[in-house]
């Protein structure tokens, strides 16, 4: 009984050991625009996808980027305007993480 405990509480220990791995990756790894962080993404060509992923996560300052965002918010808006859809809203700030605490 008593190895089988030592068991289960290995296979947890472990388990979530693999998980904060994972998730550490996961954060640690470079923004990525995707139809899911990005407001208009199917107004955008292909090219201005990338360029808009390279510029956000070219940004060091936040004033700056939160002038980039605005922009381009109203730019996709205007381009859903034109074609006559209702653009959702944003849910994501990726200028957040350049916040001064």
């Amino acid at each position: 009984m008593l190895c089988r405990l030592i068991a289960i509480g290995l296979i947890v220990l472990l388990g979530g050991t693999a998980v904060q791995a994972v998730s550490d990756a996961a954060h640690a790894a470079p923004w990525r625009a995707d139809e899911g962080n990005t407001r208009g993404w199917m107004l955008m060509s292909p090219q201005e996808r990338i360029a808009h992923q390279a510029r956000v996560r070219g940004f060091t300052d936040y004033d700056s980027c939160e002038a980039y965002r605005a922009e381009h918010h109203a730019l996709m808006v205007q381009r859903a305007r034109e074609r006559g859809l209702d653009l959702p809203g944003g849910h994501w700030d990726f200028c957040s993480r350049l916040k001064r605490n």
